[in-house]
């Protein structure tokens, strides 16, 4: 009940665990706990005459030899089930240890990125995590190989270990020069090279990955939040490029409210070399469709394509162009996925790309909430932590944001609609086909005539939902329905409108 961490349970429960039959097992079968006990309580016996009396054919021990290591074993086994020295053995050891990294022989050109950690040592606890997910990943490749080293004992294999001296200490076991005090310190010894020191490597490498996959996750969340509440550039008419060479730049107009108002490609870059050409048709653009903004993609050709949007600024300086180099990450992504077929159904895959970084510089957060977390990219080593816990981080970063900056009702798409807190894609879904059928909203209350959405659900997702012009002032607030008297009680008191 009291145990306050999984790897304190696992040492209580030990002892109880059901496992193969163990070499000590077997030594208790064939009646040899007995010498173990006798040697362990009366270290001034000898050893070699003590272990005569339990030579038993039959039992299969053959002679003194086979009676001490059965003996040995059962010693050994009785050692590391104590949980309280494993507790101290554990804390001792990542308190104390270095993570001692090496490159396996023969892989140094094949592994040449973990060049780094070739031979490689520091302090077990202050591994950062991008460096412990770099070593776990270069040992999976089979690159890498590490091991936990603690002071000088693992230069020299013949001096003891210190945790053997804790074992020895925790079971009252010391060389006076008594018999069976050489034979009992083996079997600290073994203790600790054959059963224990493997196992708290495992575990500790464990909570190391297990720390470096926590930090991955906090730090992609974080900037995943960081991207998500970038300042929305607002409903002004905008310019995407999606930046390409041999492919040309693709291009998309799209309106103040987000819609697709035209589109096509230039070649600017090589092989073409469409320079002046690209600039006359971009600025026929502009003129059309009173552009203000120019989003440009930041994967390649971006420089290029940002000096030409320059060029094209400096040759029509009344178009008063602002631009900006967007992130495109992801967009790749959206473009093939089955929502963005729903969306823009006559549009190429390619132009797709170039309408979601024009849209996510009018309002990333609707733009983003589109695309699978994890395909954003904000983060390092990715496919190397638990998909489980990143996806449930991702996912509530994004709900935090969605449901923190609020949604326009009669805006949103159904993605961004089924972030909010109450609703689910179903719901999403049945409040854009009331949109359509029905026109904007113009109150919250008419939420309550959408298909499945029903008080409950009201009272969890209104607060987080806006509607900017509506008959209420107070439904493009974050204030929820259920408080509007107290709002409108402090308006009357204070001789103010709402």
């Amino acid at each position: 009940d009291s145990a306050d961490t999984k790897n304190r349970l696992e040492d209580l429960y030990l002892p109880y665990k059901a496992k193969r039959r163990t070499k000590a097992q077997l030594a208790r079968e064939a009646g040899l706990e007995p010498l173990a006990d006798t040697l362990y309580d009366d270290p001034t016996l000898e050893p070699e005459s003590t272990a005569e009396g339990y030579v038993n054919d039959e039992a299969g021990v053959t002679d003194t030899k086979a009676a001490l290591d059965g003996a040995r074993y059962i010693l050994m086994e009785r050692f590391a089930e104590d949980a309280e020295l494993l507790g101290s053995l554990r804390d001792f050891i990542w308190q104390e240890g270095q993570l001692k990294v090496t490159v396996v022989e023969g892989k140094e050109n094949e592994g040449a990125k973990f060049r780094d950690y070739f031979d490689h040592v520091e302090p077990l606890k202050k591994v950062p995590s991008h460096r412990a997910l770099a070593i776990l990943r270069g040992r999976n490749e089979g690159v890498l190989g590490y091991t936990i080293v603690v002071g000088d004992a693992e230069d020299d294999r013949r001096a003891p270990h210190p945790a053997e001296q804790r074992i020895a200490a925790r079971w009252n076991i010391r060389d006076n020069g008594r018999a069976a005090d050489k034979w009992l310190s083996e079997v600290v010894r073994w203790t600790w090279r054959v059963k224990l020191s493997t196992q708290i490597e495992t575990d500790l490498m464990a909570q190391v990955r297990e720390a470096a996959e926590t930090e991955a996750i906090n730090v992609f969340a974080a900037n995943l939040k960081d991207l998500l509440l970038l300042a929305p550039a607002g409903p002004r008419p905008t310019l995407g490029l999606d930046p390409g060479l041999r492919t040309g730049v693709k291009v998309a107009v799209i309106d103040g409210t987000g819609q697709v108002a035209g589109h096509g490609a230039i070649f600017p870059h090589a092989p073409q070399n469409q320079w002046d050409r690209s600039i006359e048709q971009l600025a026929a653009w502009c003129r059309e469709y009173k552009i203000e903004l120019v989003a440009i993609g930041n994967g390649t050709a971006s420089r290029e394509t940002e000096k030409l949007v320059g060029d094209l600024s400096k040759r029509y300086p009344e178009l008063k162009l602002a631009r900006i180099v967007v992130s495109e990450s992801g967009a790749s992504v959206y473009s093939a996925s089955e929502f963005a077929s729903k969306e823009l159904p006559d549009l190429d895959v390619t132009i797709r790309g170039a309408v979601s970084i024009a849209r996510r510089l009018q309002d990333p957060l609707a733009e983003l909430v589109k695309i699978e977390p994890k395909s954003i990219g904000v983060g390092q080593y990715q496919h190397d932590v638990s998909q489980v816990q990143l996806s449930r981080s991702l996912d509530a970063v994004v709900e935090d944001c969605v449901n923190g900056v609020g949604v326009d009702l009669n805006t949103a798409s159904a993605p961004l609609l089924a972030r909010v807190s109450g609703l689910n894609q179903t719901i999403a879904q049945n409040i854009i086909e009331f949109r359509n059928q029905n026109g904007m909203f113009r109150n919250r209350k008419q939420l309550l005539k959408v298909t499945r959405l029903g008080d409950r659900t009201f009272e969890q997702a209104a607060g987080f939902l806006r509607i900017a012009g509506g008959e209420n002032p107070l439904d493009r607030s974050s204030v929820h329905p259920e408080a509007y008297g107290v709002v409108e009680a402090i308006a009357r008191k204070n001789n103010r409108e709402v």
